[in-house]
């Protein structure tokens, strides 16, 4: 097997855990609905923040681990990834989305009366969570992406240098944008993440997608050229 085809069958398997294990806190284990919110959401964050980091440790060194769009994206923008290599890398993790949710659902079609209804599908306005408006989502997707992106840039901005406890620190990061920011999104800051379960869920949640895809990759985007110009880094 090639190199190449190991780094995207590691992005591929790396994003399915993530989608699993994150979005089954909520849709398996019922976080966050209901009376348990607003003390309900720390699990769920724990499940996104901490699947990132067993999944750094353990395709870490086969991908680097990017398992989301908007981080590979930031990485081309910062000059540290050719596009040509990104776009398999994208296309692998977009499968990786799919495949977690469709075990996701296999997992839920075998509780009676389960449904699609509940496989944590980010959005916005009416009924969702806090009920925030448009805006609010564009802009808590773009920050937390733009966050999230930057701290992982600035970790692996030294060459060769040793950060064994880079995943952990990128895994809580992750955790901590969602402690603040579920009521608003759900949080996606990863198109990938919000794409399997939108086309399994239907409805709004796949006519809100849109939202998820472009504003994790505009927060990336930033991130990557404020590295690349410089702005961010320790030279």
């Amino acid at each position: 097997m090639s190199a190449m085809v190991k780094r995207y069958l590691a992005e591929l398997i790396g994003t399915a855990v993530l989608v699993l294990i994150g979005c089954g806190s909520a849709a398996i284990g019922g976080y966050g609905a209901g009376a348990a919110a607003p003390v309900g959401y720390l699990p769920i964050a724990l499940a996104f923040g901490l699947a990132v980091t067993a999944m750094a440790y353990a395709i870490g060194p086969v991908s680097g681990c990017h398992i989301n769009p908007a981080v590979t994206v930031a990485l081309v923008a910062a000059g540290r990834m050719p596009a040509n290599q990104a776009i398999g890398y994208i296309l692998a993790q977009v499968v990786g989305g799919i495949v977690g949710t469709l075990i996701l659902v296999i997992i839920l079609s075998g509780k009676i009366a389960a449904s699609t209804n509940g496989l944590a599908a980010n959005g916005w306005g009416p009924g969702y969570n806090g009920e925030f408006g448009m805006g609010s989502a564009i802009l808590v997707e773009i920050i937390g992406t733009f966050i999230f992106t930057a701290v992982i840039l600035g970790i692996t901005q030294f060459t060769g240098a040793a950060v064994p406890a880079g995943g952990l620190v990128i895994g809580l990061t992750l955790a901590v944008i969602h402690v603040v920011f579920i009521p608003v999104t759900g949080v996606s800051v990863n198109p990938a993440r919000s794409f399997g379960p939108a086309i399994f869920t239907g409805g709004t949640a796949l006519a809100q997608v849109w939202l998820f895809i472009v504003m994790p990759l505009v927060g990336a985007a930033i991130a990557g050229w404020l590295f690349r110009a410089k702005v961010l880094t320790a030279d």
